[in-house]
């Protein structure tokens, strides 16, 4: 063989290989373009939730609409409306008032992923059966979220499970039982006559 034929060989290969990988890349964005679709229609849905990490667990539901989400667990209750949250403690009848980062919202709603993916990460994927696996790492070095990996489930296209990777610290929610719900925008803010004898600390 030829210097002239194995460099035509070694060139197709390395053209197949980086064809098959902008595939696989885009294939993993168009599953997470459905989900985030799937999970923005109809004005909202809840879902249950378990979240796992260094320090432990806890469960609890989540309604999301869009960029807002509202949690409740059993030690708290959180707002988000897109730009405040608010935080009520159980345990001693507090309200903290925050505008939290990205990063840091990522770590309290699983669905924050939806508004990640498309800047500053690489996607991968695998397929199961049943599931999408989409793997995303960070391209730019001051992302917080350094990983993330998405199941996504084929027939349903919405995501059973997110783990995050922030530091050297991962944290996995697992989401079950999703249904639509039509939530009005109120259901993601604080409303003090609910919890008359909070106290409500503002650290913005």
């Amino acid at each position: 063989m030829n210097k002239k034929r194995i460099f035509l060989v070694v060139l197709t290969i390395v053209l197949s290989i980086v064809s098959a990988v902008s595939i696989e890349a885009q294939t993993a964005n168009q599953v997470l373009d459905k989900a985030a679709k799937n999970i923005n229609l109809e004005g909202g849905i809840k879902a249950n939730f378990k979240m796992t990490n260094a320090l432990g667990s806890t469960s609890g539901t989540i309604a999301v609409k869009g960029t807002k989400f509202h949690a409740v667990t059993p030690e708290a209750i959180m707002w988000f409306d897109g730009k405040t949250q608010w935080t009520y403690m159980k345990n001693n009848d507090e309200v903290n008032v925050a505008n939290p980062s990205p990063s840091q919202l990522q770590a309290l709603n699983p669905y924050n992923f939806l508004y990640l993916y498309k800047k500053g990460y690489k996607s991968t994927m695998t397929t199961t059966e049943d599931t999408y696996n989409v793997h995303l790492t960070a391209t730019e070095a001051n992302n917080r979220v350094k990983e993330l990996f998405i199941l996504v489930n084929k027939k349903s296209n919405m995501p059973t499970q997110v783990k995050i990777l922030q530091g050297k610290k991962w944290t996995t929610f697992d989401i079950s039982n999703i249904i639509r719900h039509p939530y009005n925008d109120a259901s993601f803010r604080f409303n003090q006559k609910d919890f008359p004898t909070a106290e409500v600390i503002d650290l913005r």
